[in-house]
């Protein structure tokens, strides 16, 4: 296993649109266990591989008691909402060092493959549904500033270089 490096904004990687994983040979679960070690160690609750630059459609999540009894790989996901979306603080390993509160729908149902590419289901709640929308947006290219006003982003934006200059 090996420490990926973690992509920052505004990175031009954060923006690629991912691709849909076919082969789940030996390659992807390396990438996947990589994964795993670098968002463990960032630390972090979810990992998408556009994260990382490769634009491969998959994301790790560990949610701790939030629904997940385990760490969970998503492949291939799409999401149905299941409620009207609520205002959530959110945060993003490549956005670091500042958060902000964006809208995100608190029930979801996630249509998704295992690493092994079995098709799952699953309902989700929390901080769980949250994470899967977060990382489902990297995977479409979006990151969660996206979801801000541009007055907004633009605050959080120059307050993270603030922060990074005062280190």
């Amino acid at each position: 296993m090996a420490l990926l490096e973690i992509l920052h904004h505004p990175d031009p990687r954060l923006r690629e649109m991912a691709q849909p994983v076919e082969n789940f040979g030996a390659d992807l679960q390396a990438l996947i266990a990589d994964m795993f070690e670098t968002m463990y160690d960032a630390p972090g609750v979810g990992l998408a591989a556009t994260q990382v630059g490769i634009p491969l459609r998959v994301a790790v999540m560990d949610c701790g008691g939030e629904g997940a009894s385990e760490p969970m790989v998503m492949i291939n996901p799409e999401i149905e909402f299941l409620d009207a979306p609520e205002v959530v603080d959110e945060g993003c390993l490549s956005v670091p060092e500042v958060a902000d509160r964006v809208k995100r729908h608190p029930r979801v149902r996630l249509h998704a493959v295992d690493r092994d590419g079995k098709p799952y289901e699953l309902e989700a709640d929390g901080l769980l549904a949250q994470c899967i929308q977060h990382e489902t947006d990297h995977l479409d290219g979006k990151l969660y500033i996206d979801h801000l006003s541009s007055l907004k982003r633009e605050r959080l934006l120059k307050r993270q270089r603030k922060l990074r200059q005062s280190a």
